[in-house]
């Protein structure tokens, strides 16, 4: 498999695109969450029928993506729509991981979309959100949300500290590969990157408003997809999002799989994608 990387300017960013594949293939673009990079998606996209076109992104201010917007979930999604325009993607699926996944919920409910795929997360606003938030385990969201401390304790010591989360949150640690962690501490190595990193908790209060919002309700196929060893109860989750008027919903389980799914079992991961792509 071959990879072609390139730099793509939107509005104030310059985003760094991963792409694999097919250049006339079928679009599906692909978003990473926290902490990690375009990176994460590198064994799906080898996974992937060469007849796809596979299209894996750093967000703006991790990795070689240059310029922020915030961590407002609602703002990324509209970097993510420009970029979408530029590149003339039409049937795309839109594929989100961790906050990656935040993001295409925030763009299925504002942009014309083919259909979307959200792994791994809770949305802000949407239930089990306040569950989610009562969970000590998540001890994370609030460390991160502080200002400018998670940067102090971090800076320096980005390996380590992204590690933990690596072991604690999948099935089996060595399937996120040595030099998959170096490419995800490297994406985050300066204070540019650290804090759109912690931007993206830090926002969480907004987001929740912006997706309790009144919106109607919307028709956009979406699959919920979570590794069983995450923990969770899917079918909360799927209440959640049809109570938010989510009306064309699809859930599945990836066998053998915590929070990080594409990385543990990407074959698995890209085979839903696909199959629910149709």
């Amino acid at each position: 498999m071959s990879i072609r990387h390139a730099q793509i300017p939107v509005a104030d960013c310059s985003l760094h695109v991963a792409e694999s594949g097919d250049p006339s293939g079928r679009p599906y673009l692909l978003l990473h969450g926290w902490p990690e990079s375009w990176r994460t998606w590198q064994d799906v996209m080898a996974a992937a029928s060469p007849d796809a076109r596979l299209i894996a992104i750093d967000l703006p201010g991790i990795g070689d993506s240059t310029g922020t917007v915030g961590g407002s979930k609602r703002d990324l999604a509209a970097v993510v729509h420009n970029l979408v325009r530029q590149l003339g993607l039409t049937d795309l699926t839109l594929v989100g991981h961790d906050a990656g996944g935040m993001i295409a919920y925030a763009y299925l409910r504002r942009y014309d979309l083919g259909r979307a795929v959200i792994m791994n997360t809770v949305i802000p606003g949407v239930e089990p959100w306040s569950e989610v938030l009562r969970n000590p385990y998540i001890w994370h969201f609030g460390l991160h949300a502080v200002p400018s401390l998670p940067e102090t304790l971090v800076r320096g010591r980005q390996a380590e500290y992204f590690d933990y989360f690596y072991d604690v949150l999948s099935v089996d640690p060595s399937r996120i590969t040595p030099a998959s962690r170096a490419a995800h501490a490297a994406a985050y190595e300066n204070d540019t990157a650290l804090t759109s990193g912690f931007d993206l908790y830090r926002t969480f209060p907004q987001d929740a408003k912006d997706n309790a919002a009144p919106a109607e309700p919307t028709t956009t196929p979406v699959l919920y997809l979570r590794g069983d060893g995450e923990g969770g109860d899917i079918t909360a989750y799927a209440d959640g999002f049809r109570k938010a008027g989510i009306e064309n919903l699809t859930t599945a389980i990836v066998q053998d799989a915590g929070h990080f799914a594409q990385e543990e079992q990407p074959a698995a991961v890209w085979s839903e994608i696909e199959s629910f792509a149709g």
